[in-house]
C-alpha cells in the first residue's frame, strides 16, 4: 500500500434553510445552517478523521498528529459569502468530528494547577475566512461581467430553449406547489421545493410523486450548464479555475519536506465541484458527476508516495456525494490509475486564476476596479462618501458666508477721519 504523505479535502455546506440566487447575476440572499446540516457535516469529519488520522487506516497521512490538534499541520478555509453562514457552521461542526474533545487538551498553570478545556477538551480549531470582496477564490462568480454574459449567452442556447420547452409540462404542474415563485427553467426552483419537503411535514403529506425527481433533475441541468464550459479556461470554468489555484499551492506545500501542512479543507458551495468535475475530464466517463453535489458531500486529493523505484508522487481522488454515500476513487484525465502529480500541475497550472489581477482579466474588469473594491468594503466606501459630501457642502456654506461677509465690508460707508492739525514746533502728533 502505497504511503499517504498529506490529502487536500473539498467539503460541501450541509443542509441549510431555502438559499435564493438572482438567475442572471447569482446575487445570493441569506439563509442559515439548520441541526440536520451540523449533523451532516459532523459526521463528515468523523469519516474524514478515521481515514486520515487513524492508524489503522490505509489512508493514514504519515506523521499527522492525531490527538490534540497541531495548528502546523492542519488548516481550514470557509467561503464568507453566498451562503457563508451556512458555510461556517459546516466548518465548525466538521471540525467537531474530525477533532472531538480530547482531555490531553489541558494545560498546567505556575500554580500547578491543571485546567482541561471546557466540555471534556473541546478543540478550539482556528478557521479562516474567505470573502469574496477581498479574495475571489471561492466565489469568483459575484461581480463578474464576463461570467454573467456567459449565463445569458446559456440562456440564449439551443440546448437550453429545448429543454427549457421540454420542462413546460413540469413547471405547469408544480405552480400550485411554489406559491408565486417563476415557474421558469431560468429560475430553477429545485431549492424551495427541497427544503420544503426535508422540513415542511404538511408540504411533504401534498407533494405529488416525481415532482421532486424532475425539480433535482432540470435544476441540475441548469448548474451544469452555467458553472461548467467547453474549453479548460473558459469563463464557464471560473468556479474551478480559482479554486485550482489553492489546490496547487496546497500540493506543493505538502509535497514539500521543508513544509510541516499535512492536511487542508476548504468548506464551500456547490459550483467549484461541477467545475472542477469538467476541468479533471470525470464528466466523460462519469456523466452523474454533471450535477448538483448532495449537502456535505467532499472530494478528496490524496498525496501518495509512488511505489518504488518510482521517485514520483502520485493523486488520488476520491468522491462522496453527501451523507448516504462512501468515498469512491475517480480516475483525472483518463487515467486509470492515480496521477502523478507533476503530470496533474502541467495539465492544469496555466488555467489557474492565481490573483486578482487576473481575476479582473478574466472578468473583463479594469485592475483598479479591484484595488477599489478589495481593499475597502462597500460600507466603508458608503461612510466615506457620506463624510465628503458633508464636507462639500460645509465647505460651500464657509465660502458662501465668507463672500457675503465681503461684500457686506466692501459696501460699508467709511467714516472719515477727523482732520489733522499740526502742533506747535511744526509735528505731526503723537
Amino acid at each position: 500500500m502505497s504511503k499517504v504523505l498529506g490529502a487536500l479535502v473539498i467539503a460541501r455546506n450541509g443542509d441549510r434553510e431555502e438559499f435564493t440566487q438572482d438567475s442572471r447575476t447569482y446575487e445570493p440572499g441569506s439563509t442559515r445552517s439548520t441541526p440536520l446540516g451540523a449533523a451532516e457535516s459532523y459526521l463528515l469529519g468523523s469519516r474524514l478523521r478515521a481515514m486520515y488520522l487513524s492508524p489503522s487506516s490505509p489512508s493514514y497521512i504519515t506523521g499527522i498528529k492525531t490527538g490534540v490538534v497541531d495548528t502546523h499541520q492542519v488548516h481550514f478555509y470557509s467561503k464568507a459569502g453566498g451562503e457563508g453562514t451556512a458555510i461556517f457552521d459546516s466548518t465548525m461542526a466538521l471540525l467537531q468530528g474530525l477533532f472531538p474533545p480530547n482531555p490531553n487538551n489541558k494545560i498546567t498553570l505556575a500554580n500547578e494547577t491543571t485546567i482541561v478545556a471546557p466540555l471534556g477538551g473541546y478543540q478550539y480549531v482556528p478557521i479562516e475566512t474567505v470573502e469574496p470582496s477581498h479574495d475571489h477564490s471561492l466565489e469568483p462568480w459575484t461581480d463578474c461581467l464576463a461570467f454573467q454574459q456567459h449565463i445569458s449567452e446559456v440562456y440564449a442556447s439551443e440546448s437550453f430553449k429545448a429543454t427549457a420547452k421540454a420542462a413546460q409540462p413540469f413547471f405547469q404542474a408544480i405552480r400550485d406547489f411554489v406559491f408565486g415563485r417563476p415557474t421558469t427553467l431560468e429560475n430553477a426552483i429545485f431549492d424551495y421545493i427541497n427544503t420544503q419537503l426535508i422540513h415542511n411535514q404538511t408540504y411533504a403529506y401534498r407533494l405529488p410523486p416525481t415532482l421532486i425527481e424532475q425539480a433535482r433533475g432540470f435544476a441540475d441541468y441548469h448548474e451544469n450548464a452555467v458553472f461548467s464550459d467547453s474549453e479548460l479556461g473558459g469563463i464557464g470554468n471560473l468556479a474551478g479555475r480559482t479554486i485550482l489555484h489553492s489546490i496547487l499551492e496546497s500540493l506543493d506545500r505538502i509535497t514539500f519536506n521543508g513544509d510541516s501542512l499535512k492536511f487542508l479543507l476548504i468548506e464551500t458551495s456547490y459550483q467549484p465541484f461541477i467545475s472542477l468535475f469538467h476541468m479533471l475530464g470525470f464528466i466523460n466517463e462519469y456523466p452523474e458527476l454533471a450535477a448538483i453535489p448532495n449537502f456535505a458531500s467532499a472530494l478528496a486529493l490524496e498525496i501518495r508516495r509512488g511505489p518504488g523505484p518510482e521517485i514520483r508522487d502520485f493523486l488520488r481522488i476520491k468522491f462522496k456525494n453527501g451523507s448516504n454515500h462512501e468515498f469512491q476513487t475517480y480516475h483525472a484525465f483518463g487515467h486509470k490509475a492515480d496521477i502523478p502529480i507533476t503530470e496533474f500541475v502541467y495539465k492544469l497550472e496555466n488555467y489557474a486564476i492565481t490573483s486578482q489581477k487576473q481575476w479582473n482579466a478574466a472578468c473583463n474588469l479594469p485592475y483598479d476596479a479591484y484595488t477599489t473594491r478589495s481593499h475597502v468594503s462597500a460600507p466603508v466606501l458608503a461612510a466615506f462618501a457620506a463624510l465628503f459630501f458633508i464636507g462639500v457642502i460645509t465647505l460651500a456654506r464657509f465660502v458662501r458666508k465668507s463672500r457675503t461677509k465681503k461684500r457686506t465690508r466692501m459696501y460699508e460707508p467709511v467714516t472719515p477721519l477727523p482732520a489733522e492739525r499740526p502742533t506747535e514746533k511744526g509735528h505731526l502728533p503723537q
